[in-house]
């Protein structure tokens, strides 16, 4: 599936703006359900493509800026260890979204972004497995 992606959990959503943060796009063309991945959630950022450059170690929390961790906002490579993973164009949960999945993303065209931009990372978790709660929608 290419185009942009919206996380939608359990719910209604009554209009498209309550779904997507988006006015680039007002309608589904298709769907998906998301591969939960039981494992503790870990994720690895790399600044730049096949793993090289600087690198920022993600475990079980939500990032909302990567800049007050110190890294940048240009992500080149990523890999998920652990978990499903949400990740943002920009801080605060916002711009488009980039689901990760378990895996190797040696490239940012990997995981369908048009350019090596993500400033901010969310946990995506199943409430009936999760005993720390759930995605949330900002």
């Amino acid at each position: 599936m290419t185009g942009e992606m919206f996380m939608l959990e359990r719910g209604e959503y009554p209009r498209w703006d309550t779904w997507s943060n988006s006015y680039r796009c007002d309608h589904l063309l298709s769907v998906r359900p998301v591969k939960m991945d039981p494992q503790d959630h870990n994720i690895c950022l790399y600044e730049c493509m096949n793993f090289d450059g600087r690198k920022m170690e993600v475990s079980d929390e939500d990032i909302p800026t990567l800049w007050c961790y110190g890294f940048q906002d240009r992500v080149g490579s990523i890999q998920v260890n652990g978990g499903t993973w949400v990740g943002y164009q920009y801080p605060g949960y916002r711009g488009y979204q980039y689901l990760l999945e378990f895996g190797s993303y040696k490239h940012w065209n990997n995981w369908g972004a048009n350019h090596p931009q993500i400033q901010s990372v969310r946990r995506v978790r199943d409430m009936q497995t999760s005993h720390k709660g759930c995605f949330e929608m900002a």
